[in-house]
């Protein structure tokens, strides 16, 4: 009996190991594709390096084959500093505890504060917190701040683009040129004309069309943009614009007259003129491609309702959804059961808004 039990338990034995075998396989391949997929290096606490060595010293030197979030000397030095504890006596401070006393949390929370306000660098948190009068290392500001994940990063500058826009919204305007092809018996032509924004109400001005833009006839846009700007008091105290060749020294000149700065992106770098770009796509998107244009009058009457409409009808997400020009809060609700609503169109019905009946 004991020569027939004896082959069958060793069998099953083997069969077990080999079923381990292949799931200790399997979730090596697996913890191999994870692995891959996260940071190079993966900072554990202490209460994750404990379970580690405790699961871990229990196979010896077999960890080798199975460890891959540290190396295996990292993993031996854990056990020796769990086991030995430090090798170097520890320094007392005054109160006789051991290491260096810890930075008070309230100075930690300030330095933390003025650097996520401010983005400053070491070098001028220290001056500031010097000014508050408290004396304070570098070493001790950098490790502050790398403990708060506020590391050096050149790219975590506080001030943005975003930011220097709203700082000059009120007083900036953007312009760009676009283009419309007008049918004629020889072909297609392109027609220029100009457009301008002002960043903060996005109130736009649209200039006539022409299809041979030269440097004389932008100049003459921003004399009549100018004289726009008088006649509705806007302020423009800052006007960007792209690389163009068109923009010709006469063009920045009619601005300068008036104290108003030059912004020039760079080149091939249309997010930095989002405003005007989108405007022009809206107005491409939402006017100019429901008609052909055939003369530069046609073209020059829709550009001249499409201005009034957009600047007093359309309403924008910027502005609560209302229009750029008007009010800033909703009006009062509308009793629209006993109110008769009346649609306004405009450019043979292709432009609509709605509005109560006088």
């Amino acid at each position: 009996m004991a020569a027939i039990v004896h082959p069958l338990l060793a069998l099953l034995a083997s069969l077990t190991r080999q079923e381990l075998a292949q799931q200790v396989t399997y979730l090596k391949a697996e913890n191999a594709i994870l692995r891959s997929k996260l940071p190079e290096r993966i900072t554990l606490n202490n209460q994750e390096r404990r379970r580690l060595v405790r699961h871990g010293k229990k196979l010896g030197p077999r960890i080798k084959d199975l460890i891959s979030i540290v190396s295996y000397s990292t993993f031996r030095r854990w056990i020796r500093n769990m086991e030995d504890g430090p090798t170097k006596r520890p320094r007392s401070n005054a109160e006789g505890k051991p290491g260096r006393p810890r930075t008070d949390e309230s100075i930690a929370e300030t330095i933390i504060r003025i650097r996520k306000e401010t983005g400053w660098g070491y070098t001028k948190i220290i001056q500031a917190m010097r000014r508050l009068g408290h004396r304070i290392s570098r070493q001790t500001v950098k490790n502050i701040l790398v403990e708060a994940g506020l590391g050096p990063d050149p790219s975590d500058h506080p001030d943005t683009w975003s930011d220097f826009l709203k700082r000059h919204a009120a007083t900036m305007w953007q312009c760009d040129f676009a283009s419309k092809r007008k049918w004629t018996v020889k072909g297609m032509v392109d027609l220029y004309f100009l457009v301008f924004i002002h960043v903060e109400t996005r109130r736009i001005w649209v200039s006539p069309c022409t299809a041979n833009p030269t440097g004389e006839w932008t100049t003459q846009q921003a004399r009549n943009f100018q004289m726009h700007l008088q006649d509705e008091e806007l302020p423009c105290e800052l006007l960007q614009r792209d690389q163009d060749t068109k923009y010709v020294d006469s063009f920045d000149e009619v601005f300068r007259s008036t104290g108003c700065k030059i912004k020039k992106s760079c080149p091939r770098s249309p997010n930095l003129q989002a405003f005007v770009e989108r405007v022009i796509q809206t107005l491409k998107n939402e006017v100019l491609n429901a008609f052909c244009v055939v003369s530069e009058n046609h073209l020059d009457h829709i550009l001249r309702v499409s201005q009034d409409w957009y600047n007093h009808r359309r309403g924008h997400s910027a502005r609560r959804n209302l229009p750029p020009v008007g009010d800033t809060e909703p009006q009062a609700a509308i009793d629209i059961g006993r109110t008769k609503i009346v649609c306004h169109k405009e450019l043979g019905g292709h432009l609509k808004s709605y509005q109560a009946a006088a």
